[in-house]
Parts: C-alpha cells; structure tokens; sequence
C-alpha cells in the first residue's frame, strides 16, 4: 500500500511560474489594499474594481505553466498517494496532473453568485473577465469564486482529514501566517516526518521539520530524493 502524502502549498509553489504574490516585499498586497479587493466589503463598494483586479490576475495565469516543482509533485504520484491542499488559487497543479486537490481559498478559473459561494462556474479562457451585469441563470451577479478575508474556508474540514490521515507532510512556499490553512501542521500525527520547503526561513513552534532551503523547483527534486530513500 502506497503512504499517503499531504503537502501544503502557497506562494511560493508558484512564483516560478510567474505568478505574482500577495506578501513578499514586492507583493501584490503592497500595491493593492486588501479590504478593498479582498472582502466582501470591497466588493460591495467598488465591485468593478474588485472584479478588474481578478480579471488581471486570470489573464496572468492564463499565460502562466506549471513549473518543475508542479510537475514534480504530480510525479509523485506514481510512488506515494498524494494530496494536495493549496493555498493557491491558480490550476496549475490540476495542469500539472495532480489529480486529488483542494484549492482552501477559491479557484481563479471559476465565477459564482455573489449570494451563493457553494455555487461555481468554470470560466472559459476564452472569456476571462467577469463584470458588473454578469449574472447567472438567476439572475444574480457573479464574482471571483475566491475565499475573501473574514469568510469561511469551506474546504478547511476536508484539508483537516487529509493531514490527520497522511504517513508524511510537506510545506511547500508557504510562510505560515495565514491562519485556518497555517494551522494545518498542528494535525499531523506525533512522529510523522514533516518536510518544509522555502528559500527563507519559516518561522514555526515546530522543532521536528526537515528544512529544504531553497526554491520550489529545486526543493521538490531534493524532496523526492529523499523520499525515494525511503521507500
């Protein structure tokens, strides 16, 4: 029987692909205020200014390729039974060819009424944009299918599950710092190997990690040697 595989992903799993980030130094938050893009606030203030910055951020991903650490980790599959829980909001692990993931805070590539998060649409790169007067079948206007600060993580009992069920867990360009997601690492099971990959230090209570420093490319063949030497 394979092991099971849980690995978390943030930014930094993507970054180079050329999607840019919301924390670092040079991040999208620092251009972009985050209460009046990111919450339902924002939305009900300015939609079409909330709207525009998605749309911006879907043609970018639309230009955007899975890079050697995505493919890397689809690879895994072969040996281990691998769960992804990201973070992100991009698809490039599904273009990848990961096939069991759970996407915490939304998907880029879907739309929903502004009324109903439970309810998605896929978008069609051919028509990427949402606007103000774009609705669904009821009527009702559609929004970026993304998890706003100060709403649920639906898919957080899910990514619980899959941490408390995995043999080994893996943190992969993610600083720890947005909490539900950040809280995951406190549901492995005692003597679980732990693997972080970062090229910054990641500051956690946890002493029991093994520390890959280095970029999401390069960290994920440095972790699959190793897992390799464990099989």
């Amino acid at each position: 029987m394979k092991k099971k595989l849980a690995i978390l992903t943030g930014a930094g799993m993507s970054a180079e692909s050329g999607i840019s980030t919301f924390r670092d130094s040079n991040g999208l938050w620092n251009n972009y205020p985050v209460e009046k893009v990111a919450t339902p606030e924002g939305l009900a203030a300015n939609p079409q200014l909330v709207l525009d910055f998605y749309n911006q951020r879907r043609r970018e991903l639309l230009n955007a390729q899975p890079n050697d650490g995505h493919k890397g980790l689809a690879a895994l599959e072969k040996d281990f039974d691998v769960y992804i829980i990201t973070q992100n909001v991009d698809n490039l692990h599904e273009r990848a060819g990961s096939s069991k993931i759970i996407h915490l805070h939304g998907e880029m590539m879907k739309s929903c009424p502004v009324n109903d998060l439970n309810k998605a649409y896929d978008i069609s790169p051919d028509h990427p944009d949402i606007n103000v007067g774009d609705k669904d079948e009821n009527g009702v206007q559609l929004r970026p299918f993304i998890v706003f600060f100060g709403e649920a993580v639906p898919m957080l009992e899910p990514a619980i599950k899959w941490v408390e069920a995995c043999d080994i867990f893996v943190i992969i360009g993610s600083s720890l710092n947005v909490y539900p997601a950040a809280g995951l690492i406190n549901y492995v099971r005692n003597g679980q190997p732990i693997y972080l990959i970062d090229p910054k230090e990641v500051r956690t209570s946890r002493s029991d990690i093994h520390v890959i420093r280095n970029v999401a490319t390069e960290g994920v063949r440095q972790l699959t040697e190793l897992l390799d030497a464990m099989k």
